[in-house]
């Protein structure tokens, strides 16, 4: 199965935007268009069990979006990521890294990560929700949980909807449907060596701070922007200042190119 895409731009570079896993691709309508108006090729898809996404088939998230870059003709390109998309693309970078120019982690996720008490207790109280087959309490404590403050109402419904679409598809799938997680280690994510931003927002859970602490460790091309103003999802809850931020990223990405590579385009 081909993930649900969209795709805008007709530009040399291609970006690919992962979402996050309490929400689907609609999480990028306040970057997608501006991306695209800058000059890239963007992708934005569905993970399987997300929005348009069926959760069909056994399937490993990393392999799906390598499939979806096969199916477009995409070679390589920097993929972006949302808190799980941020996994899912270290995943990618980690099993394929011919196929990823560069990394921007909106407060990622990790390969293996643990979870603090704090958010192992949040994990417990959504289990124990849908054991009780209470979808719009669990889908609120999602909502809650991880909009910070700058979100407004059209970013809560998104997050609304989004949350409880995904619940629908994957609590309805059969056990042998759901997702495989690769074996990536740390020492694997320590030879990821293509340009990494790390940002994480000053409002989100203790968890994804410690994460970026340990991806500026682990991936030495990293660059650490500390967000004051954001929750977990800054996509969302500033999105022309995010969209800033990335093509800000992006700019600093082809400079750097023209500047070991004189005469040759950038992208």
């Amino acid at each position: 199965m081909t993930l649900s895409h969209d795709v805008a731009g007709t530009g040399p570079s291609t970006v690919v935007l992962l979402h996050s896993g309490v929400c689907d691709r609609r999480m990028w309508d306040g970057q997608f268009h501006a991306l695209a108006g800058a000059g890239h090729r963007v992708v934005r898809c569905d993970l399987r069990g997300f929005g348009d996404s069926p959760m069909d088939a056994p399937h490993t998230h990393a392999e799906d979006v390598r499939e979806l870059l096969d199916h477009l003709g995409v070679e390589r390109a920097v993929v972006v990521g949302s808190s799980f998309g941020g996994r899912v693309a270290l995943e990618l970078a980690a099993r394929h890294p011919g196929r990823v120019v560069a990394l921007a982690l909106l407060a990622s996720a990790v390969p293996g990560m643990e979870p603090s008490d704090e958010l192992r207790a949040w994990e417990a109280r959504e289990d124990a929700l849908l054991e009780a087959g209470d979808l719009d309490a669990a889908v609120e404590l999602n909502v809650d949980t991880w909009l910070g403050p700058e979100a407004d109402e059209a970013a809560r419904a998104l997050v609304r909807d989004a949350q409880r679409r995904a619940f629908d598809l994957q609590l309805a799938a059969p056990e042998e449907h759901h997702p495989v997680a690769p074996e990536v280690t740390r020492d694997d994510l320590a030879r990821i060596r293509v340009p990494a931003l790390v940002a994480v927002g000053a409002h989100d859970l203790p968890d994804f701070r410690a994460i970026a602490d340990e991806l500026g460790r682990l991936l030495p091309a990293a660059r650490r922007v500390d967000l004051d103003w954001a929750g977990h999802f800054p996509a969302l809850e500033r999105p022309e200042e995010t969209a800033r931020l990335l093509l800000a990223f992006l700019a600093l990405l082809a400079e750097t190119a023209a500047e070991l590579s004189p005469g040759v385009s950038a992208r």
